[in-house]
């Protein structure tokens, strides 16, 4: 194939990672990825079909049912993790730079939170020694019995573009000391995360079969989802693909985790000051360039003191810096894409035409005559039941909404088919605790957006199924088996 200048980040971008080497496609088509910032194509991968997902399914059912790996101990596949983590630390500028190209994250952000899974792995990798994989019980009849935990098989990961650094090796590392053995299907905006997994998994040496990867488009990718091989699917996307990877799921009773969207409400109570809260929640909401499930995109402030919180967050939010993500002295980045562009626009001209005031953005910044920017956006007066609402829209745009009690507010924020997300701005603590409680989602913030992995991540309501992270994640690549002894358990001490 022709060389494409970003071809320096991968070695083998036109083939596949599949039973433990680099194998040629079974077609010739490609897939171009282009900058973010440029619309320039700077790299160029194999796009799978649905034979070489099937091949790669077969390597892994082949390493799971006849290789070493499940068999390990939990500590000897602890050890490559860590052997994976240490060959991460050494390619994190490749991971970074790969990331803001694809996906327009400011490059000082990606620097820093590329180091985020080389944690991710040793994290896991501890596990071997903390989590209880046989539990010793008491039949009914007073036997001898365990609880024991196996991994649940082959597992299929569908990565998203907008974090498939951090997505990757949650996913990985949760299969991995599981004992399952993984095809990663890479997006075909933000394929490189998962081909320089594979690298690092080829030069430790990882078993072959044990990790597998490709890059396929949408249609493509369901044959992952539907092949009888695969024993369980964890997915991170939108809320629509969920529900037809769901689906697809519950017809052959497939285990899956399904890590959804959200619009997720912040709730500024009225002992708060509304500038702390402004600068807070402006900040974060640049991350990723507002590409991200869990922001804080539905704010919700005491009727009367909406327009206040409105003025200050316009000032804040919207005066941040559009730029390049390698420029140093920008503070937001470009969208992903042209189609996430047109996405976003559309919802910023369905927020005006019902009625919503635009405090600050709403278009394409008039500086910049390339990449797939658009201003940092701030709604006012939203009514909770419109478009802007109650949609996800998945870029920089903030809609406040007016509550007329603490009650209402509460009301407001659970008003949603989503519930993975949320914070509560009070200088009470018990305040905090007490309507965080009421609300219906996965994680509730005190003061500012958080979120933590190393807990438990994910949501109610149609944000997801399952949690990603932590113990609470690994749960959902293992299979419960009770054995049963004949034998009288032993109820001394």
């Amino acid at each position: 194939m022709d060389e494409v200048a970003g071809n320096q980040y991968l070695r083998h971008p036109d083939r596949f990672f599949i039973g433990g080497r680099w194998v040629e496609p079974s077609s010739t088509a490609r897939i171009d990825v282009r900058d973010s910032a440029t619309e320039e194509v700077f790299l160029s991968v194999a796009e799978a079909q649905v034979e070489d997902v099937d091949r790669a399914v077969a390597a892994a059912r082949e390493a799971f049912d006849t290789g070493p790996w499940p068999r390990m101990a939990p500590c000897d596949r602890a050890a490559w993790l860590h052997k994976i983590a240490d060959a991460w630390a050494e390619r994190t500028g490749a991971f970074a730079d790969t990331w803001s190209l694809e996906s327009g994250v400011l490059h000082t952000v990606a620097k820093r939170a590329v180091h985020g899974p080389i944690q991710t792995f040793r994290v896991h990798a501890k596990l071997a020694e903390t989590f209880e994989w046989e539990e010793p019980h008491v039949s009914q009849d007073g036997k001898r019995a365990l609880l024991v935990r196996e991994p649940v098989g082959v597992v299929g990961a569908i990565i998203p573009w907008n974090a498939p650094n951090s997505l990757v090796a949650y996913k990985t590392a949760a299969a991995l000391i599981a004992g399952c053995t993984i095809v990663v299907k890479g997006s075909p905006e933000a394929p490189s995360a998962p081909y320089l997994l594979a690298e690092i998994c080829e030069e430790i040496g990882l078993p072959a079969g044990v990790y597998n990867c490709l890059t396929a488009d949408r249609e493509v990718s369901e044959r992952l989802v539907r092949n009888p091989e695969v024993d369980k699917i964890t997915f991170t996307g939108s809320t629509a693909a969920g529900r037809r990877i769901g689906a697809i799921c519950g017809e052959r009773v497939a285990r899956c985790t399904l890590e959804l969207g959200g619009k997720s409400p912040a709730i500024i109570l009225d002992d708060y000051d509304l500038d702390k809260a402004a600068k807070s929640i402006s900040m974060t909401a640049r991350a990723l360039n507002g590409q991200v499930c869990s922001a804080l995109t539905r704010l919700i402030v005491g009727r009367q003191r909406h327009d206040e919180f409105v003025e200050a967050l316009a000032a804040r939010f919207g005066k941040a810096k559009l730029g390049n993500p390698f420029d140093e002295s920008s503070q937001m980045g470009p969208l992903a894409m042209a189609r996430q562009r047109d996405r976003v626009e559309s919802y910023i001209e369905k927020g005006k035409a019902e009625g919503a005031r635009v405090a600050a953005g709403g278009g394409r910044p008039d500086y910049l005559d390339r990449g797939y920017f658009i201003e940092p956006t701030v709604f006012a007066d939203v009514d909770n039941h419109s478009v802007i609402g109650q949609e996800e829209i998945f870029g920089p745009v903030l809609a406040v909404i007016p509550a007329d009690s603490e009650e209402h507010a509460i009301e407001i924020a659970n008003d949603t088919i989503y519930g993975l997300n949320s914070s509560v701005f009070t200088n009470d603590p018990e305040r905090a605790y007490s309507v965080g409680r009421k609300i219906r989602a996965g994680t509730v913030g005190h003061n500012a957006f958080k979120t933590d992995f190393s807990i438990a991540f994910g949501g109610f309501k149609q944000s997801g199924i399952g949690r990603e992270g932590g113990t609470e994640g690994l749960y959902p690549f293992l299979e419960a088996k009770t054995v049963i002894f004949d034998e009288a358990a032993d109820t001394d001490g």
